[in-house]
């Protein structure tokens, strides 16, 4: 019986258009589905587009649009990337799908059953970027860290209210109890903290009258659902859920990931929600760092934002999953600039990858055998689980510096065998020589084929063929 991996990125807003950041995200989640695929596993990798809140209906406003006129022009620039980023998930969903509706409002009544949801009157200071409300604690000069230039929103009014606070030692027991649950570790030890600290409960609905765009209170027609509450769902509406035949009960419960600024959403407040609605927890959350240009966290007004669609058409699509993924350490925040990608973009790719595959299928041409090149994948990761072990604790950079690592050594290796010698001098030799070289270019394409797709089957091509077209252009 096949194992079942279920993955699922965030959902971006449509406010805007998508940012290298969540790029990142998407192909890392791309590159595990593709692995748990190859060893053989059944898996559902789901991403969309949130929909609702009040920073979605500002825009729309803005533009002169309806709400949803809006989204239904904006979510395309997202499903977009499947191609732009050769992604292969199974499911694009967006919250104003009517199914995630109709989820979203049952998950409503099995808190509300459970005693978790009730109303009260509030005051607080409200960051629309983060749609979260804000404690002195967390501004930095009065401003939100995270959107320094937007000013805090006073919200006075009577909502609805989760009761996250009942769910504290719940919560600390459970992360206790699955060590694992967050990585890094250090964003595990950091949303502990969060959550000894103590819990307050979080408003989960806003007046129809102030804010009407969003999925409405079941009961309650004056009330919309605070965006978070609603969106949190589709990890589990995607699978089909309320039903919990079919998708659900296969591939719940799954693996997130995220930013960082996602960490106290997904690792806290979705788990008691679960909780509380009396169903399993995550499986997983896997948490990534910041991405910054030149030092600078990216804005319009800097004019420094990178775009994934502009980093395809420079450096191709696998040159940019490959300096998406290799830029830093799983977890760590990550600095870039066009000049440092076009380096490493240069030594690794054109010079390295690039290079290599075209010197041994150049003297390949020259061998009038052919070598048996089937490999398993199954059986190759089995062989070498030290590599499993990093792709199930999603740290990919080190099995890209384990490949880039192979790809030296070949180099090495066939520059001291010295092999347009020996086919004039020892062509045993040279052919047995070829066979060594072959098979271990054929391996590196194996392990490329989660990052690098496209390229991987490009050597397999070369190495059936024995002819390479360049597969990296040098960029000067």
């Amino acid at each position: 019986m096949k194992n079942k991996f279920y993955i699922t990125t965030t959902l971006p807003y449509v406010n805007a258009d998508p940012h290298i950041g969540f790029a990142k995200e998407i192909v890392e989640a791309d590159v595990l589905s593709r692995f748990h695929r190859a060893i053989g596993d059944e898996v559902f990798f789901n991403t969309g587009v949130d929909e609702h809140g009040l920073k979605i209906l500002r825009k729309a406003e803005e533009s002169g649009m309806d709400p949803q006129e809006y989204c239904d022009q904006k979510a395309p620039e997202f499903d977009k990337l499947k191609q732009a980023l050769n992604l292969s998930y199974d499911k694009f969903i967006r919250t104003t799908d009517p199914r995630h509706i109709a989820a979203a409002q049952e998950f409503w009544k099995l808190c509300d059953k459970n005693g978790d949801i009730y109303k009260k009157n509030y005051k607080v200071k409200y960051c629309v970027g983060c749609e979260l409300e804000k404690t002195d604690s967390e501004l930095v000069d009065g401003k939100c860290p995270l959107h320094p230039n937007a000013e805090l929103e006073i919200i006075d009014e009577e909502n609805y209210f989760f009761k996250f606070s009942s769910y504290q030692d719940k919560l600390l027991e459970f992360y206790e109890n699955n060590s694992d649950f967050v990585l890094p570790k250090k964003r595990l030890n950091e949303i502990k903290s969060f959550v000894e600290r103590g819990l307050e409960d979080f408003s989960i609905s806003r007046l129809k009258s102030k804010m009407s765009w969003g999925v409405p209170v079941p009961g309650d027609s004056d009330h919309v659902m605070y965006v978070w509450f609603d969106a949190l769902v589709n990890y589990i509406s995607t699978l089909g859920w309320p039903d919990v035949s079919g998708n659900y009960e296969k591939f719940w419960p799954g693996v997130q990931v995220c930013g960082k600024d996602n960490l106290r959403q997904q690792a806290a407040m979705w788990q008691a929600m679960l909780f509380s609605a009396g169903l399993p927890n995550s499986k997983q959350v896997f948490v990534n760092g910041f991405i910054t240009v030149n030092g600078q966290k990216m804005s319009k007004s800097l004019g420094n934002v990178i775009s994934p669609l502009e980093m395809v058409e420079k450096f191709g699509v696998d040159g940019t999953r490959y300096l998406l993924l290799a830029g830093s350490g799983f977890g760590e925040d990550f600095d870039i600039t066009w000049e440092k990608m076009i380096e490493k973009y240069n030594a690794d790719l054109a010079n390295g990858i690039g290079n290599l595959t075209s010197r041994v299928i150049t003297l390949y041409d020259k061998v009038n055998v052919k070598y048996n090149l089937n490999k398993n994948y199954n059986l190759y990761y089995s062989e070498h689980h030290e590599l499993t072990k990093y792709f199930e604790s999603c740290q990919l950079s080190f099995v890209i510096d384990e490949i880039m690592s192979r790809v030296r050594d070949l180099d090495r290796e066939i520059g001291n065998a010295e092999p347009w010698k020996s086919i004039k001098t020892d062509v045993a030799k040279f052919q047995e020589d070829m066979g060594n070289f072959v098979n271990k270019l054929n391996e590196i394409a194996f392990k490329l084929a989660p990052f690098m797709p496209e390229t991987s089957e490009k050597i397999k091509k070369a190495l059936e063929t024995k002819k390479v077209e360049p597969l990296f252009q040098r960029i000067k």
